[in-house]
């Protein structure tokens, strides 16, 4: 087994996710396997009851893991599916040896983080990098990690300091990723944050084998030398990556330095020094993902618009899809809580600004969400998707909101609401589930990959995936719609297309007479690959540019 330790310098959110994933995809193209491990300084057990505001998204993996968004990376780009304990948190490993402790495994030792703490660290990290994450079920030969030099984090890093003489030099390498800044006053690209970086690591025991460069704009050659005399390091050893149009880029920026070729020499890899064809269509990808001239306009209408990650995966699922049709994605984040009537009196500017790029988007999205904040806007551009015919995808409470505002505005049970927001409403179409347990929060919800069964022959949603009998695609929620009230719906054109295994959870939604009106219990997000868009995104985006016919009568064949 390879280890690929990346740790991050300077300032955090400097993209160690996007490079270890990038990495990751160079390897797996020269024929390798690959698993990753993201590990976390925070003593929550999972991210599972974090706000977006404080790390982005929470992904969740097939196992129903609610782990940390750079694993949404690392399945993205790898194609692989990961498990939660691919996430380590220092709360999950404190855990862990205090639950041995209690157990009596230490057979009366003080217990102290080192050795303890870096043990389980070290002895996590072997047993989760066996563990097979591509379809044929094979041993990973490398594993790629992240983790950060915070105060929090200290242990982690001591662990690897330890680590990189138990797993041997030839079998450990270790990438920092630093930021080469450019201040405006002078224009001059600054090496001193990378080298007082790089010192502070070398100080904690572990010296970079690559340091990888962020920067703005490309860096030029003396500061690559600067760099590399101040660092300790081989010039080749000093890679750049600027800012570019598409994430798709980063591989291919990595290999056009020579990065294949020093993997081959360092951890003595049995591969050929030219990629494969599966990195020759990265490159293809990322040519034509800039030479894109159609543009498709989706709103996405929730309530965490002021940070892009907090709707990350829901973000790349449209960019597959656009990506698949040959169309730029423009996506327009509308704050929900600015589509609402009380926003017209208190704020008529920001009203009119949200209304206007709600009328003027190809398609409307409203995704998962928590809380009574900012549902009666995503209730209204429910509505006008509905009335006006727009193509519309509701995802978890997307889903249930349609529900909601069918019931009230096509049913008339003008008190029609999700027991979430009114427990006494005497119309309740959305309920907490049975498993539902108040009292904690953490992974108690209805989580992870489970099946979806088809109940009608012409659903959409059904030949866009291919007219397979089931699905199968991630969740994560507490309530669902009542059953006991869908033939209402039904008789008046809203269909519930999709349930679970027994028939009790509706699952899918789709409308009678409307280009494309499909709501998803379910987060197909979670699923989406740059390669292999997920199909509710990918009918939204068709339908949004007028395609989606044209497409269903092709058998479900994307037009070269």
């Amino acid at each position: 087994m390879k280890y690929i330790l990346v740790t991050g310098g300077v300032i955090s959110g400097i993209g160690k996710g996007i490079i270890a994933s990038s990495i990751g995809t160079i390897l797996k193209s020269c024929g390798l396997r690959v698993t990753a491990i993201k590990i976390d300084p925070y003593i929550n057990i999972d991210a599972g009851t974090f706000s977006p505001y404080e790390h982005g998204e929470v992904f969740v993996l097939n196992d129903g893991g609610e782990v940390d968004l750079d694993l949404g990376n690392y399945e993205r780009f790898l194609d692989i599916s990961l498990y939660k304990d691919n996430n380590i948190t220092t709360g999950k490993i404190y855990q862990h040896v205090i639950n041995k402790e209690r157990h009596g495994d230490y057979l009366g030792k003080t217990v102290q983080v080192v050795p303890h703490i870096t043990d389980a660290v070290q002895e996590w990290v072997m047993n989760q990098a066996k563990v097979p994450v591509d379809d044929d079920r094979k041993e990973p030969q490398i594993c790629l990690g992240g983790t950060i030099g915070d105060i929090e984090g200290m242990p982690f890093v001591e662990a690897f300091r330890q680590f990189q003489f138990k797993a041997k030099r030839e079998n450990f390498c270790n990438i920092h990723v630093s930021l080469v800044p450019q201040p405006n006053a002078t224009g001059e690209q600054k090496t001193k944050p990378t080298q007082n970086s790089v010192r502070a690591l070398r100080g904690l025991g572990l010296s970079p084998d690559l340091i990888v460069c962020r920067s703005a704009k490309p860096i030029e050659m003396a500061v690559k030398e600067k760099i590399s005399m101040f660092c300790h390091v081989e010039p080749e050893q000093v890679i750049f990556i600027h800012d570019v149009s598409s994430t798709y880029r980063v591989p291919i920026l990595l290999e056009e330095q020579g990065i294949i070729k020093y993997f081959k020499q360092r951890l003595n890899l049995p591969i050929d020094d030219q990629p494969s064809d599966l990195l020759m269509k990265w490159k293809k990808m990322a040519d034509r993902y800039e030479r894109l001239l159609k543009v498709c306009s989706i709103a996405l209408v929730g309530k965490y618009t002021k940070l892009s990650d907090c709707y990350a995966s829901v973000f790349k699922a449209l960019e597959h899809s656009a990506l698949a049709i040959n169309h730029k994605l423009d996506l327009m984040y509308i704050d929900s809580t600015e589509l609402e009537c009380s926003m017209e009196a208190e704020n008529s500017v920001k009203y009119h600004q949200a209304w206007h790029k709600l009328c003027k988007a190809d398609g409307i999205l409203v995704p998962g969400g928590f809380g009574i904040r900012g549902t009666e806007g995503k209730l209204q551009a429910i509505s006008w998707a509905r009335t006006k015919k727009k193509p519309f995808l509701g995802v978890c409470l997307g889903m249930q909101l349609a529900v909601v505002e069918f019931a009230r505005n096509c049913l008339n049970w003008k008190d029609a609401n999700s027991t979430e927001f009114d427990p006494d409403t005497k119309n309740p179409v959305v309920i907490d589930m049975p498993e539902h347990n108040p009292g904690d929060m953490g992974g108690t919800m209805r989580l992870g990959k489970r099946r979806t069964v088809f109940k009608m022959q012409n659903s959409v949603l059904r030949k866009l995936y291919g007219d397979e009998m089931f699905v199968e695609e991630r969740h994560r929620h507490r309530y669902e719609v009542n059953p006991e009230l869908t033939h209402c719906f039904e008789e008046k054109g809203l269909k519930f297309v999709g349930h679970d295994t027994e028939g009790n959870r509706m699952e899918i939604i789709e409308l009678e007479n409307h280009p494309y009106f499909v709501g998803v219990q379910f987060h197909p997000e979670f699923s989406s690959r740059p390669m292999k868009p997920s199909p509710p995104y990918l009918g939204l985006l068709l339908a949004a540019t007028g395609t989606l016919s044209a497409y269903l009568q092709r058998g479900c064949k994307l037009s070269p």
